[in-house]
């Protein structure tokens, strides 16, 4: 059986959820493993997480009782980010209401929201002294804008506290709740939104059960619509078993809806339950797919191996030449 241990090992009393095969156990299609995986390349290796910077990062974020995605969702790039005094802050709570078959974010019943996350997101903010924050979260299709007033809460607080910091939102698709979604992130807009597209919409069904390839879209379209001077941003993962030519359907796609930024990674199974890696792209692949996206139209485009969605953000945040308002 697989593991469930949560990352707050110190209140273990505030999680019940599931991971590995159990999370995945009542997906529609149930990830194969084949008799032999690619071995992993050479490129493909980060930094040694375990030191004194992460270390202090973590003991931090456990005195505030904050979650990171870097943690949960095991993320190749953590020695380097938390090294840098960076990190992407996952609000919410650490249960997912979905079960993502690429994804090491246990699923469960999630708790009420904590009022007072927000608060100890912008104090954590502010001493580490952060010029740019990511926030994410857990899908909380439990709430009926989806979380956005959370999100948009954590935004105010943030500003109130480093009116200087920049602030990314990489949000949920709020499926069914978009109007009151997009209505309460007026109250707190972030500097660039970002919602990732993760997969091409051929493998929507087995990655991403509970999503919807259209709906991704149309919430990017529908924000910058609303928001045109906001930089609005989309991830994908590749080795999922997509090919080339869906690649570049999804790059136009994610431009006719007028995505400014888009970040290309690999995609790396967190356990043999999860999806399997069906290939190891190669950093010249991802260089191609660089200049093919470049030539698009994209304002930024950060693509190789270890890309994550919010690797680097503030770097693509500068070079889209946008400023905090």
């Amino acid at each position: 059986m697989e593991s469930t241990t949560e990352t707050f090992l110190d209140n273990p009393a505030s999680f019940a959820g599931l991971r590995g095969r159990e999370k995945l156990a009542r997906i529609p299609v149930k990830p194969v493993v084949p008799p032999s995986v690619p071995a992993k390349p050479d490129w493909l290796k980060a930094r040694d997480p375990g030191t004194h910077a992460v270390r202090r990062l973590q003991r931090l974020l456990r005195e505030q009782g904050l979650t990171t995605v870097c943690e949960e969702a095991a993320c190749p790039n953590i020695g380097e980010c938390f090294g840098r005094g960076t990190a992407t802050f996952m609000i919410m709570g650490a249960l997912c209401t979905r079960r993502c078959a690429f994804c090491d974010v246990a699923h469960g019943k999630p708790l009420p929201l904590d009022g007072g996350e927000p608060g100890r997101l912008a104090r954590t903010v502010a001493r580490m002294g952060l010029r740019y924050v990511v926030i994410t979260s857990v899908d909380r299709d439990d709430l009926r804008d989806g979380g956005a007033g959370h999100f948009a809460a954590c935004v105010r607080e943030i500003r109130e506290l480093s009116p200087g910091t920049r602030v990314e939102a990489l949000t949920p698709d709020f499926r069914g709740r978009e109007d009151r979604a997009l209505d309460a992130l007026q109250n707190g807009l972030p500097d660039i939104f970002n919602h990732n597209i993760e997969t091409v919409p051929r493998l929507y069904r087995a990655a991403r059960p509970g999503a919807d390839y259209t709906g991704s879209l149309e919430l990017l379209r529908r924000f910058k619509l609303r928001h045109p001077a906001i930089p609005t941003k989309a991830g994908l993962m590749l080795g999922l078993g997509e090919r080339d030519e869906e690649i570049v359907e999804v790059l136009h796609d994610l431009r006719a809806v007028s995505c400014d930024i888009v970040t290309l990674g690999q995609y790396l199974a967190p356990s043999r339950a999860h999806m399997p890696v069906s290939r190891y792209v190669t950093p010249a692949e991802f260089d191609a797919l660089s200049g093919i996206a470049r030539a698009m139209g994209f304002r930024d485009v950060v693509a190789g191996p270890l890309v994550r969605s919010s690797y680097y953000a503030e770097r693509a945040l500068d070079m889209a030449g946008v400023r905090s308002g």
